[in-house]
């Protein structure tokens, strides 16, 4: 089976119970075939990369789908987390958040973000820029096999 073929586990970690059904909207209107698991907030998605609690056994995810502004930890302090330990930083983030502050995308890059994208406010536009992300990552680029 080729890495194009293999299912990958997406975590998305978001708080806006909104933003995250589009999501799962996009990947079942787009046939995206990946496992797509969601943490509420940044405290229930650094369980879930560790594996603690509610998340033990929970698969190590291919590529996580960042909100920037999450409660309990926010998406600067996971990234900084995550690009900062050695068994997580393989893993490609995409923050993808409302915001389109200058400040915000320099901060995520400088925090080794792998990319960054602003949600976008209509419909059409956020599934697309999902199927996106995920033909990018999943169809593109190699992700490390693990």
């Amino acid at each position: 089976m080729t890495p194009a073929e293999r299912a990958i586990d997406v975590l998305l970690i978001e708080d806006d119970p909104g933003d995250e059904l589009i999501t799962r909207e996009a990947f079942e209107h787009n046939k995206i075939k990946n496992n797509l698991h969601v943490a509420h907030d940044g405290e229930e998605g650094l369980d879930f990369l560790y594996q603690r609690g509610v998340y033990e056994g929970a698969p190590r995810p291919d590529l996580i789908l960042l909100d920037l502004n999450l409660p309990k930890y926010d998406g600067r302090q996971l990234l900084e987390q995550i690009k900062s330990d050695a068994d997580l930083s393989h893993i490609p983030v995409v923050v993808l958040t409302t915001s389109s502050a200058e400040e915000d995308i320099l901060r995520s890059y400088k925090l080794h973000a792998n990319a960054y994208v602003t949600k976008p406010v209509d419909l059409d536009q956020f599934m697309n820029a999902v199927r996106q992300i995920d033909e990018f990552f999943v169809q593109v680029v190699r992700l490390p096999q693990f």
